[in-house]
């Protein structure tokens, strides 16, 4: 099919004089097509330039200043399926030449969800890590509530694509606490370690888990976001309502101790938010987040800079609860470290802005903020983003509807003219 008509097929929107003048990449996923295509398009519903992909995306692609992008995808045969499967990571060019590729789908590691592009090339991957029921209750957690009997804990690897060497990683594994067992190295008073997870929260996984059939599924970690000021990484809990903040600047051995790095916590999170239950510093009342999606900082340049910004899909204020796009202020000391009260929760206890407006999507969803203060939003079940103010007008807006069927989209970026430079003029011209 020609770019004209697709163009036709795929682009349902309306521009405003306001909308941030950039270029949205995405990549929109059919439940009737494992194959599929990114596409980088204008504001005026142009598209710039396509990729194809033989497999779907895991969630969204990275645009990187040589018209390369970084694409997760599924593989056929995972070895751990749940929502947001994946499994690959590839490097295509700018023409569709595929410049590296590395699968994390085996018996120990299956990537899924996010992956996050580091200035120096290399990239961090969300993965499950399996563990057994008996080195599960070895660590204090008291019940395996699947009948795959194993407990997949979570991980962030850092590959380093020209050797294929993995050159950092995290696991939760190694930072966590229980109060069951008094003769276990983790035991603890949960209130007393805000740095570690009760490894007794939530449930692992299900014996339905959808479509992907039963899973041990524990943390179901969704979204990973690099602060390169601050050497940092946050990432989001969907199964747990929280986002939580570590040290990257620690050797992996320092990552698996509690010191170490520019914190010296090693690494213990530094820092936690949207649901204190979990660390016994709040009640069900004072939880914020609910399966939210789509962490990331605000680049120090642009409004709110250096806050964060999620997609809260279930935003608990109230008896009101509803979809929301969601700004806070960390409490950030000059020091790089966290406040944190004796007692008390993390805060802040306050938004610094909000967006509620119809994007409620029963999976994944997205939000960044644009150079000039808008937000980009992605309601995924629709296929719809949409670009608001900080009023929250809505300025523009884009439905991929295309031939086969309904569509979605897990999220997209919007990047500046400017970005691309030369090669993008070039391409154009």
């Amino acid at each position: 099919m020609n770019q004209l008509l697709i163009l036709i097929l795929s682009s349902i929107g309306f521009i405003n004089a306001q909308v941030y003048d950039g270029y949205t990449l995405f990549t929109p996923m059919s439940a009737f097509d494992n194959s599929a295509t990114t596409y980088l398009m204008n504001n005026d519903y142009e598209f710039l330039n396509t990729w194809t992909h033989d497999q779907g995306p895991a969630s969204m692609p990275y645009l990187l200043t040589d018209g390369s992008i970084i694409y997760p995808y599924r593989v056929p045969f995972p070895t751990m399926s749940a929502g947001g499967v994946g499994g690959g990571i590839q490097k295509q060019s700018w023409d569709g030449e595929i410049l590296w590729e590395y699968e994390f789908a085996n018996e120990q590691y299956q990537h899924h969800h996010d992956v996050e592009p580091l200035p120096n090339g290399n990239i961090l991957i969300i993965v499950w890590e399996k563990k057994t029921a008996q080195e599960a209750y070895d660590m204090g957690r008291e019940t395996i509530d699947n009948p795959l009997n194993v407990m997949w804990s979570s991980a962030i690897l850092e590959l380093e694509p020209e050797s294929g060497e993995i050159v950092w990683e995290w696991h939760i594994w190694y930072h966590t606490v229980q109060d069951v067992n008094s003769e276990l190295s983790n035991f603890g008073i949960i209130s007393e370690h805000p740095e570690l997870f009760d490894i007794n929260c939530g449930s692992v996984g299900n014996d339905a888990g959808g479509p992907q059939g039963a899973n041990a599924d524990w943390m179901h970690i969704n979204a990973v976001d690099y602060n390169p000021i601050l050497d940092q990484i946050v990432i989001s809990s969907r199964t747990q309502n929280e986002i939580f903040i570590i040290d990257h600047s620690t050797s992996t051995e320092e990552a698996a101790s509690h010191s170490g790095g520019n914190s010296n916590q090693g690494g213990d999170f530094l820092y936690r938010w949207g649901n204190p239950e979990n660390y016994d510093r709040g009640t069900s009342e004072d939880k914020i987040l609910g399966w939210q999606h789509s962490v990331n900082w605000i680049h120090p340049d642009y409004s709110g800079g250096g806050n964060i910004i999620i997609f809260n899909n279930v935003h608990f204020e109230g008896e009101n609860n509803h979809t929301a796009v969601i700004e806070i202020t960390p409490p950030l000391e000059d020091n790089g470290n966290y406040i944190i009260l004796d007692d008390l929760a993390y805060g802040p206890n306050n938004l610094e802005w909000i967006y509620s407006g119809d994007i409620a999507t029963p999976l994944q969803g997205g939000a960044f903020r644009l150079p000039n203060g808008n937000t980009l939003i992605t309601q995924t079940h629709t296929a719809t983003v949409i670009e608001v103010d900080s009023e929250g007008n809505e300025l523009w807006s884009f439905t991929h509807v295309g031939e086969s069927g309904s569509y979605w989209i897990a999220r997209c970026e919007k990047y500046s003219p400017d970005y691309l430079g030369d090669l993008l003029m070039g391409d154009l011209n």
